[in-house]
């Protein structure tokens, strides 16, 4: 009877810690996960950025190669053409925001001209899409950059054109502005670029902050300063790259990433025309801005 007492204390004894081991050793377990997602967490608030910056860097060094190879074409059109730039429309046209027909049968109606042709409407997009009308070896997905949200490459398959050609049409579909992710220096007037034209002019860019476009609305050009930190100079640049700065063609064909908008010719603002004041900031442009000048860089999108 006593021999039975002292086996259940002994069982009693030796039962009695095992619960208090198993919490330690839970409490344990869960400090070593704890500590795990701890470090797990911020390795990714360390990598996350780091990792968007060579993304944002990924798409910055293929929309300059897509903007090189639209130059290269541009000086292959020019050689062509009368050592003109592609410009749609017809000698005389002004520049809007959509061409009459881009699946017209013939130029006159794609641009609305006279039988004579003249007067009619022009488009930046348009202009471009000359390069691919005649054949100038550039994939549609080069005129996207893939910074430029709310944009795509153009489907002629899904625009109904049926069994047409690219080279029998005039635009990028019915939605231009959705397909073609650059600016153009205004071709439409006076002071239009070609070849021959100061190499250190801009002849195309990132689109136009100061224009509205399928990513954003246009920015204030009020709150743009050219003398200020880097802050307020990220407001003058294109919004694709988010504010860095903007890939910009010149006319000898050379790509640079500029990190502020003046940089054309004696820092020239490239998305605005001038006004009398600093050429760093100049005017927004409105449907019908000119370049002022030879030396005014004015880089506009429909």
């Amino acid at each position: 009877m006593q021999r039975e007492k002292v086996s259940e204390e002994n069982r009693r004894d030796v039962h009695v810690p095992l619960p208090a081991a198993v919490h330690a050793a839970h409490r344990l377990k869960t400090i070593r996960v704890v500590v795990l997602v701890l470090t797990l967490l911020v390795a990714l608030a360390i990598l996350l950025p780091v990792l968007d910056h060579v993304r944002q860097q990924a798409f910055r060094a293929v929309c300059a190669t897509h903007l090189s190879g639209i130059g290269m074409a541009m000086l292959g059109y020019a050689h062509d053409y009368d050592g003109e730039f592609p410009r749609s429309g017809g000698p005389d046209s002004r520049w809007g925001r959509r061409i009459p027909n881009w699946m017209a049968q013939d130029r006159r109606s794609a641009y609305g001209l006279t039988a004579e042709g003249a007067r009619g409407v022009g488009t930046i997009s348009s202009s471009f899409y000359l390069l691919i009308k005649y054949g100038f070896s550039l994939p549609l997905s080069d005129f996207v950059c893939r910074g430029d949200a709310g944009t795509g490459v153009f489907d002629p398959a899904k625009e109904g054109v049926g069994d047409r050609r690219l080279h029998d049409l005039w635009d990028f579909g019915a939605v231009p502005s959705e397909r073609v992710s650059y600016s153009y220096h205004m071709p439409f007037g006076v002071h239009r670029l070609k070849p021959s034209s100061n190499p250190g002019m801009v002849i195309a860019a990132d689109r136009n902050p100061f224009i509205e476009s399928p990513m954003a609305e246009p920015k204030s050009i009020g709150l743009f300063v050219p003398e200020g930190d880097g802050g307020a100079i990220k407001i003058g640049n294109a919004y694709q790259h988010q504010g860095d700065g903007q890939n910009v063609l010149f006319v000898d064909t050379h790509v640079r990433f500029e990190k502020a908008p003046y940089c054309g010719v004696d820092d020239d603002n490239i998305y605005t025309f001038w006004d009398g004041g600093d050429i760093r900031r100049g005017a927004m442009p409105l449907l019908g801005s000119e370049p002022q000048g030879q030396a005014d860089s004015l880089l506009v999108h429909d």
